[in-house]
């Protein structure tokens, strides 16, 4: 077994040369320990500086963003799927999502979704696991940090969230 320092050093190497997120459970099987040490170990990396984003699949590296946009929207569970994919299907990933709370102030979750099967994938850990969306606490109002690959998706995804009755003007 290796010890935690050269581990962490192998899960750097591996990400920073992957094609796609790595999940916990795969490092944690290729270094014959738990999904929680995976876990602090990416802790620890990002504790160093290193900034390693966990998306609903893995693992992975930020990317740089090109272009990258702010919208905020109003919607209850119902709309949820709805407004992931419209920003999906226009060729959008949702970065995170925030709300503005009272006591707080500014909360936000990374989300990463690129893909509808993250959007699947999200949906079915909301009902899974019962959780909450962290718009419920502020009426639905939420904002998502968006990144496209050009200019003429920005006001395609607005107009689209617009149509379907979410972006909040």
């Amino acid at each position: 077994m290796i010890n935690s320092k050269l581990r962490q050093e192998k899960i750097k190497s591996i990400l920073l040369t992957a094609k796609q997120p790595i999940s916990a459970n795969f490092f944690a099987k290729q270094f014959k320990v738990s999904r929680q040490t995976i876990v602090g170990d990416i802790a620890l990396l990002r504790a160093h500086g290193e900034v390693i984003l966990a998306t609903p699949t893995g693992y992975e590296y930020k990317q740089p963003d090109d272009l990258k946009f702010t919208v905020v929207c109003q919607h209850d569970l119902n709309q949820t799927s709805q407004e992931m994919l419209t920003i999906i299907r226009d060729g959008g990933t949702i970065l995170d999502v925030s709300v503005d709370h009272p006591l707080y102030g500014q909360l936000s979750g990374q989300l990463t979704v690129r893909s509808e099967a993250d959007v699947k994938q999200f949906m079915y850990h909301l009902r899974q696991f019962k959780g909450h969306l962290l718009s419920e606490i502020t009426d639905g109002i939420h904002s998502h940090d968006i990144a496209v690959d050009n200019s003429e998706q920005i006001e395609k995804i607005r107009q689209d969230l617009r149509d379907i009755g979410v972006l909040y003007e």
